[in-house]
């Protein structure tokens, strides 16, 4: 007999107010779009509700049949320099539903989201002040899981198992450095003797904004293909390596004269998570990329690449009833000193030689709320504390309280990095403070405020202050 348990999501979501100076305006303007920064914690808000949900719906708590909802509201109030204030408003709606058969041996799941997005009068890049965007299929797949199904049939379980999944859902290789994003895929892992093998071959959904933001496109296309090994042998730690091939299909809407635009990449991967001693846990990965792309108002003859990047991080969880923890991460993303404009973009990109070492990838990492830069020709260092002050407490027992500090330097100071009002050559960017608090309310309702100042360095002609603050609630139901 089919079980209904209609889940409530306790979801933790963002709403933001930025403020970014004279300089990233203009060039959205020009583009249409919003800044690097604005798109970057956009993102930053999205990821967070998304891990709040897989958590939610992991396979151990999973009912035959699953279904739920919420809705958050966003605030985003933010200074540009070109106009003293804007305002914009987001509305999501999130509706999700799940079927397991067969003691979790098959799996489909599908969330879909409608939002409505709103600007103050005037406020909007475009000249668009509000619209409606979607429905939208955000995760949509099916799973298999080989080792379910025989003990569903009652045979004998195997030493060994086989997983598939196909649809659209949110994609990691490594610790995320250089892949971790939602795509559409057909994914296959295999675990055996101590080895989790996983394959993958997918694209990038439509409507994600390309990589290129000098590119002119109406929809985003680039396939994905790959393997990585992870070893599962030992108790406190998990190694893996990986290689990625990435192919740009993306068809411009118009010609852009002795300009092409093609960024063809590969990625070679290697790291480790875990735990080091007892309560401190551990993340390092190392990547190289390879491949062929196009410099500034280059049509006929294509760059190779050569970049690199690292991120190592740590995490010590203290013996507490506050739960205290304290963190420490570095990140490194080499960059090009050709590329006066831009860290990412063929416009504005690599202009005199013949090799790119701009590391461009498409993977996820928490780079402040103020400044927000691409990891790309980046030096960042983050050290980070939390702790709930008042365990035990039944009403504010989920109150959760946290700050990270960053401090930001370029690889190479003639480089451009993703703000473009990074305009002087030199190579300290500057650092950056933010805190936070994450409240649960009840299991329905959900809070949170956040603030932060970036503070420019020698690199921005114009160092004064960037502040940063975000208020949210979200409704699950």
């Amino acid at each position: 007999m089919v079980q209904i348990h209609p889940r409530r999501l306790d979801l933790i979501t963002l709403a933001m107010t930025v403020a970014v100076l004279a300089g990233s305006a203009p060039r959205a303007a020009a583009q249409g779009g919003p800044t690097e920064s604005f798109l970057n914690q956009q993102q930053a808000a999205r990821r967070a509700i998304w891990d709040q949900i897989d958590d939610e719906l992991s396979p151990a708590q999973a009912a035959d049949f699953d279904y739920g909802g919420s809705y958050t509201f966003h605030l985003f109030v933010y200074d540009d320099g070109v106009q003293s204030s804007r305002t914009f408003r987001r509305n999501d709606l999130r509706l999700w539903s799940r079927v397991v058969l067969d003691e979790g041996a098959h799996e489909f799941f599908a969330r879909v989201r409608l939002s409505y997005l709103d600007f103050n009068t005037g406020d909007s890049y475009d000249g668009n002040d509000d619209d409606w965007d979607g429905p939208n299929l955000e995760r949509g797949f099916y799973r298999f899981d080989l080792r379910k199904a025989l003990r569903a049939a009652g045979r004998d379980s195997l030493d060994w198992n086989l997983q598939l999944k196909l649809g659209r859902d949110l994609t990691k290789f490594g610790t995320g450095l250089a892949l971790w994003q939602v795509l559409d895929q057909a994914n296959v892992q295999l675990t055996a003797a101590g080895f989790e093998w996983t394959a993958l071959v997918a694209q990038t959904v439509g409507s994600q904004l390309d990589i290129d933001r000098s590119r002119p496109l109406d929809r985003s296309r680039r396939a994905f293909f790959g393997g990585q090994v992870r070893y599962l042998g030992w108790e406190q730690h998990r190694p893996f390596a990986y290689a990625l091939w990435q192919s740009d299909h993306n068809r411009e809407t118009f010609p852009t004269p002795l300009q092409q635009f093609d960024y063809d990449s590969y990625y070679l991967g290697i790291g480790s998570e875990g735990e080091l001693i007892d309560r401190l846990r551990y993340g390092a990965e190392f990547v190289y990329e390879g491949g062929k792309s196009y410099g500034n108002r280059r049509a006929f003859r294509r760059d190779d690449i050569h970049a690199w990047a690292f991120d190592a991080q740590l995490e010590y969880l203290f013996d507490h009833p506050t739960q205290p923890k304290a963190s420490f991460e570095y990140l490194f993303a080499s960059g090009d000193d050709d590329r006066y404009a831009s860290p990412t973009n063929a416009i504005g990109g690599n202009r005199f030689d013949r090799t790119d070492r701009s590391f461009n990838a498409f993977g996820y990492r928490d780079t402040g709320l103020a400044f927000a830069p691409v990891i790309s020709n980046l030096h960042m260092w983050r050290a980070g504390a939390s702790f709930y002050p008042f365990a035990g407490d039944r009403r504010l027992d989920r109150l959760e309280l946290g700050t990270n500090w960053f401090l930001y330097w370029k690889n190479h100071h003639e480089g451009a990095v993703s703000d473009p009002t990074a305009n002087r050559r030199s190579g300290y960017l500057g650092w950056e403070m933010d805190y936070y608090a994450n409240w649960q309310i009840t299991n329905d309702l959900s809070w949170t405020v956040r603030g932060g100042l970036f503070f420019p360095g020698d690199s921005f002609a114009d160092e004064s202050t960037r502040p940063f603050v975000l208020t949210g609630i979200n409704w699950s139901f």
